[in-house]
Formats: structure tokens, C-alpha cells, sequence
């Protein structure tokens, strides 16, 4: 049974003005988020600003989530890391703290090979007993899971269910879902591809827009997966420019500033990441406005 289909967030950690997490928005963020029929919450991870978040810091938002949301969606953890070990001891402390699921990055800068990645998930895997879905994002890592690797994974470790496929390349994921046979939980990694993905055989997306329009990105995936395609591709055609404002700048520069602008006081972001440049947050804020959502 798949971890969820639909649109799951990856949800942004809200900071106060000292750039500490602020738990008392996170709590807002998420009720909201589960109002508006957000499908899963995916914590701590890239948009979730997790490579400056501290290690306590990072399970402590983790546990966070997990004791707010209290079972009624599934809370996904970000655990990856460039070192083996680190993600060992992240998957089992957030498998502690009850998260229902894991996303995990490909070791970045490292560049491991193939061997080297299997080798990685699989002990990672082999700590843990909830669901795994990895995480394979070339641009941002530049380090990807090969197709056949991705089949080995999912053939010999019972517990790598899925991946969230943000490669943008959709030869690409065709490839993985015939060396997977079809049978690989695949999520979109791109909002600006997720009718495509879905069209190759994907379950959902894992989304940055859901942040700032999460009953919009829950609709679109379902009016897909419940058979009007015609209606799901309107919507992925109106959001492209809403994408394109979103990733105008580094996420999540981007979609922190809009969520500022909604008024959700989300706060700025820790170095080395800085605030947005002002000629792409006019752009931001027109695309919003012709969105409608601001």
C-alpha cells in the first residue's frame, strides 16, 4: 500500500526573527495544510531548509510534526545526508519519533557511484522499518540514481517503496518504471511536470506550490488519478507560471517570500541562503496575483 497518493507538501520551516524554528507557526502551517486536503506532509527537507538545521534541531522538528498532525495524514521525514552513517542515525531516530515514512536524498557532492548508492541505501534500509522513498535530484546533488539502480533497490530492499523523481528528464522515468515494472511509487519532484509524471504511471507529487495553494495541487493530482485528465491539465497549464516565479531563485527563497506575502510571516532563511532580489519578487507577486492566491 502506497505511503500516499495525491499532493504531499514539502513544507518550509517557519523561522521567527531571530532565525530560530518558530514551533507555534508550524503548528499553523500544518493545520492549514491538513484543512485543505494536503495528502502528506514531507518535513525537513529541501524546502524545509534541512542542510541548516542542526541535527537536534532537525528531529526536534521531526517530532514536531509528528505529535501535530497526530496520524490523521502521513508525516514523511527527510533523513538524507552525504554521509552513511548520518542518514542511518537520522531514518532511525525519526522512525523514533514516529514518522510514517522517509525521504531520502542521494549523497551530494560525494558523487558516489552506482555500487555506492546501493550501498548506501541499503544499509540505511536495513536500520529502519518504515518506507523509504528516495530521493533523486541531479540538479541540486549531482549525484543520480541510475534507472537499473533504482530496480535493484526496489527488487532486494523490501522497504524502498518509491522515489520522488525530480530528474526532469521524462525519458528518464519511463526508463524507471520499466526497469521497476511499473510497480515503483513514483512521485513528482517537479511541480511544473506532475500531469506527465502521473501519466507515466506517478501516484502524486511531492510540492513546493502546495505551501501557497495546497487545495488546488490536491485537486489537480486527484482529478487525474479519478479519470479527468482534460481537467487535470488545465490546472498543471495554469500553475506553469506560478512554478516558474516559484524557482525564479534557489528553493526556497522563492516560496518563503510568498508566503510572506500571503501574510503567514514565515520568516527569512539562514545563510548561506539570503533574501529574494526585489525585480524577482515583483515577478513573484504578479504571478501570485494572476494565480490567485494573493
Amino acid at each position: 500500500m502506497a505511503l500516499f497518493k495525491g499532493a504531499g507538501v514539502a513544507l518550509v520551516t517557519p523561522m521567527k526573527e531571530n532565525l530560530e524554528v518558530d514551533y507555534d507557526k508550524l503548528a499553523e502551517l500544518l493545520e492549514d495544510q491538513i484543512k485543505n486536503e494536503t495528502d502528506s506532509i514531507i518535513i525537513t527537507g529541501t524546502t524545509g531548509e534541512a542542510s541548516t538545521l542542526s541535527e537536534q534541531e532537525h528531529l526536534e522538528v521531526i517530532r514536531a510534526a509528528v505529535s501535530i498532525v497526530n496520524k490523521r495524514i502521513p508525516v514523511i521525514a527527510g533523513t538524507g545526508s552525504n554521509c552513511t552513517k548520518t542518514a542511518v542515525d537520522l531514518s532511525r531516530q525519526a522512525q523514533e519519533a514516529g514518522a510514517d515514512g522517509l525521504l531520502v536524498v542521494t549523497p551530494y557532492y560525494n558523487k558516489a557511484t552506482q555500487k555506492g548508492l546501493i550501498s548506501h541505501y541499503t544499509q540505511i534500509a536495513k536500520n529502519v522499518d518504515i518506507p523509504i522513498i528516495l530521493y533523486n535530484v541531479p540538479g541540486r546533488t549531482g549525484c543520480k540514481i541510475a534507472a537499473d539502480t533504482a530496480a535493484v533497490l526496489a527488487r532486494d530492499v523490501e522497504n524502498i517503496v518509491g522515489m520522488k523523481d525530480a530528474v526532469g528528464d521524462i525519458s528518464y522515468t519511463l526508463r524507471l518504471m520499466e526497469q521497476t515494472q511499473g510497480e515503483f511509487e513514483l512521485y513528482s519532484g517537479e511541480d511544473g511536470q506532475v500531469i506527465p509524471l502521473l501519466a507515466c504511471g506517478g501516484i502524486g507529487v511531492i510540492s513546493v506550490l502546495s505551501n501557497v495553494a495546497p487545495k488546488f495541487m490536491h485537486d489537480m493530482v486527484m482529478n487525474y488519478l479519478n479519470g479527468d485528465q482534460q481537467e487535470a491539465l488545465k490546472m498543471q497549464l495554469k500553475a506553469i507560471p506560478m512554478v516558474d516565479a516559484l524557482f525564479s531563485e534557489v528553493n526556497p527563497i522563492p516560496v518563503k517570500a510568498a508566503m510572506n506575502l500571503q501574510g503567514w510571516k514565515v520568516g527569512s532563511l539562514r545563510a548561506p541562503l539570503s533574501d529574494m532580489e526585489p525585480q524577482n519578487s515583483e515577478k513573484l507577486e504578479k504571478a501570485m496575483r494572476d494565480f490567485g492566491i494573493l
